[in-house]
């Protein structure tokens, strides 16, 4: 057996997505055959103490304080951006200019024109890109899709996803980076809202071509984050005022015809990953729900739902896993991403989602927002070419 080939990987962040994403490279090459070995080469925080603590805890074997020397590093051939979304497009841009792989989190960025800066340094650039929407691989949710592939649900007519979680709920939660629009873009529409567009886009095979929205904050004010943390002038707690959205509930048409409905929460008391998609087509209908990962629900024909059990060595993914009916978890679909971006690395083709997928959910969460300003009208998402305004 010939040896393979080590790839070495540099990661910027490594609070919530570098953990899982950290989980994901140490595992990938475990459970499936790659052409590519990855090496943990390098982790990159502001913090040379913390960043070396998370490195020694997450496996990787040195640390810099300055993504740029991570870029520019001869032993780092795939750049992993798990950064707030005020820094993806500076990072993969320079990554890319440097003949890096990059897989960034998502959203792709804050703005479109960020996003697009993003797919043009894609375009030109020798390396591969990858927007990391890991929920497309749920096993559940790639076999929805190959259910929609092959005809099964016939014409689709309408979808219905939503994201639902209640992290937020407590007012006396303090005003992390999430909860700014300098440095995630948007709230609940951007972080949960961007996985059910592409989600919605992806098992159906059809593009979100019109939204009509509304958006909340309910809680406007809290208290500051312990690292910016003071007084006030009265001597109490000092807040901040929450500058994104809490919610966002919006309909859309996809280009296929059919009828949609999103919506994205925070404030959903009760509810702590709720990722839902329903499909009702001429033939059939589908159904899942991420708080139980591991089963899609189907019907066919005039009956009523049957729950299919997605642990089979011919479901998606599942087979490199474990025996039948053991389930897998949350971490197993960022393992499944790594996999399918170093496989594309190596084959010397573009990876799905690419940066262009990222860029037209971008566009779309840019509609929902206009829309949400204009009262609600009808929105039709951008088509702008690169360097038109979008």
């Amino acid at each position: 057996m010939s040896e393979k080939i080590g790839i070495g990987v540099g990661m910027v962040g490594h609070a919530f997505m570098g953990r899982v994403h950290s989980q994901a490279w140490r595992s990938v090459g475990a459970f499936f055959d790659l052409p590519l070995a990855p090496r943990m080469a390098v982790l990159a925080g502001r913090s040379r103490e913390r960043a070396s603590a998370a490195a020694a805890r997450l496996g990787w074997a040195d640390v810099e304080t300055d993504w740029r020397k991570l870029v520019e590093r001869d032993d780092v051939q795939i750049v992993d951006i798990c950064t707030p979304g005020d820094s993806h497009a500076e990072i993969a841009v320079a990554a890319l200019e440097a003949g890096k792989h990059v897989i960034c989190e998502k959203p792709l960025a804050n703005t479109v024109a960020e996003a697009e800066a993003m797919v043009r340094a894609a375009a030109s650039a020798p390396g591969r890109s990858m927007v990391a929407f890991n929920y497309r691989r749920v096993p559940a949710i790639a076999l929805a899709r190959r259910y929609v592939e092959e005809g099964r649900l016939g014409e689709i007519r309408h979808v219905r996803a939503q994201y639902l979680q209640d992290w937020i709920v407590d007012p006396e939660f303090p005003l992390v980076w999430r909860l700014r629009k300098d440095k995630a873009g948007s709230g609940a529409l951007g972080d949960i809202g961007a996985h059910i567009i592409d989600t919605a886009e992806y098992v159906t095979g059809q593009r979100v071509v019109g939204v009509s929205a509304l958006t909340e904050t309910f809680v406007k004010e809290r208290p500051l984050a312990e690292e910016s943390a003071g007084l006030s002038a009265t001597g109490g707690a000092a807040t901040g005022t929450v500058t994104v959205d809490d919610a966002a509930l919006f309909i859309g048409r996809l280009s296929g015809g059919a009828l949609a409905s999103f919506e994205a929460t925070r404030f959903a008391t009760g509810r702590k990953n709720a990722l839902r998609i329903e499909l009702n087509g001429s033939l059939g209908s589908l159904a899942f729900d991420f708080e139980a990962m591991n089963e899609l629900w189907v019907s066919e024909g005039d009956s009523g739902f049957t729950r299919i059990l997605v642990t089979e060595p011919g479901h998606p993914y599942a087979g490199a896993w474990w025996p039948p009916g053991h389930g897998l978890g949350y971490e197993h679909t960022f393992t499944h991403e790594i996999k399918d971006f170093l496989e594309a690395i190596a084959e010397e083709r573009d990876p799905a989602p690419s940066f262009a997928d990222g860029l037209r959910v971008q566009r779309v969460l840019a509609a929902v927002e206009r829309s949400a300003a204009d009262a609600s009208r009808y929105t039709v998402v951008s088509e702008a070419s690169l360097g038109e305004d979008a």
